[in-house]
């Protein structure tokens, strides 16, 4: 009998971080034992040395990186496989922020391929839970030359420069590779990015380790990387309703959808899709039906795969649940 392709889901990988907490274990539920600065889960990675691994069903112990080799376009899509190849193009993670993380940027596809041979880093954030008063850095309050940067951030005052936004859940940040950027204290959030781990460090509060060392700066790198405009709306402005798929981010990189249901069903077919799904539960909790009555549940912190030759399944609820749905646009970028 033919096993065919079904939802996966992938053992979390977990990331101490100096500024992590302990919401990924309390808010949701990731196995992080005593720990008490694990700051990111990464869901679904094809990362070199940060490889998924499948956990449920008989693909259980697989990597994410056999799965392309064995099953190539049928778990990606032609386009995407043509691409791409054996590389998942996108990286999965939940972030949470019991500090605030490091003023940073990340180059651009260019910059990236001349520099490191790895894809940039375009992402976004939504925000699952903040607590009182918590804000995130994204972008500069007005356009500024190399030589004000560089003079603010030699007198540490490059905070000034920046354009800071406080946040409650829902909220959604699209982050285009050279903008500056940090995610603020309190802050529990999903992350969708280029399948990239190229990160330039530009000010880190003068924080020190437990061995009392400063983490390494990259300011002349980052300087070929910043995007000095400033300006504008830098958060993602979206309408949803209850029962419905609402778009809230399209870029060349990915696609971005919310998925808002309380206690109904909703029939999903991606026929005109050429691309996998990937399913991140950012609230409550859902039931995957696929293959004949077969059922998967996603909660809060998990995520799935829908693989792309699965074209149909149905999402159902018993209460409130939210869900992000992404995929590769067709004609993605160069």
């Amino acid at each position: 009998m033919e096993r065919k392709l079904y939802p996966l889901k992938f053992e979390p990988i977990l990331k101490q971080r100096i500024w992590g907490g302990t919401k990924l274990k309390t808010l949701l539920n990731k196995k992080t034992g005593s720990a008490t600065d694990i700051g990111e889960s990464w869901e679904l990675s094809g990362v070199e040395g940060n490889v998924s691994v499948v956990s449920n069903g008989f693909l259980k112990g697989n990597t994410l990186n056999e799965l392309l080799e064995i099953y190539m376009s049928e778990l990606v899509g032609d386009k995407v496989f043509e691409k791409f190849g054996d590389i998942f193009p996108l990286l999965i993670k939940f972030i949470d922020a019991n500090d605030v993380l490091s003023i940073q940027v990340h180059p651009d596809d260019e910059l990236a391929q001349k520099r490191h041979n790895s894809f940039g880093k375009t992402e976004m954030w939504y925000v699952m839970q903040a607590d009182e008063g918590s804000s995130l850095i994204s972008g500069f309050k007005k356009d500024v030359s190399k030589e004000e940067y560089l003079k603010a951030l030699q007198e540490k005052r490059l905070d000034d420069l920046l354009a800071k936004h406080e946040v409650a859940p829902g909220d959604v940040f699209f982050i285009p590779a050279g903008r500056v950027h940090a995610i603020g204290k309190g802050i529990l959030l999903a992350e969708i990015q280029q399948t990239s781990d190229v990160t330039y460090r530009i000010y880190d509060f003068d924080r020190r380790d437990a061995q009392g060392k400063t983490r390494e700066l990259h300011t002349d790198l980052a300087l070929d990387a910043i995007d000095f405009s400033g300006g504008g709306q830098y958060k993602t402005e979206y309408n949803t309703n209850t029962n419905d798929v609402s778009k809230i981010v399209e870029s060349p990189y990915f696609v971005t959808s919310l998925i808002n249901l309380d206690g109904h069903v909703l029939q999903k077919d991606f026929y005109k899709l050429d691309s996998f799904i990937i399913l991140i539960g950012v609230e409550g909790q859902a039931e995957i039906i696929y293959h004949d009555n077969q059922k998967e549940t996603i909660t809060m912190g998990e995520t799935i795969l829908i693989p792309a030759d699965l074209k149909e399944i149905v999402i159902q609820s018993t209460g409130k649940c939210k869900l992000l749905e992404v995929h590769i646009p067709d004609g993605e970028s160069k």
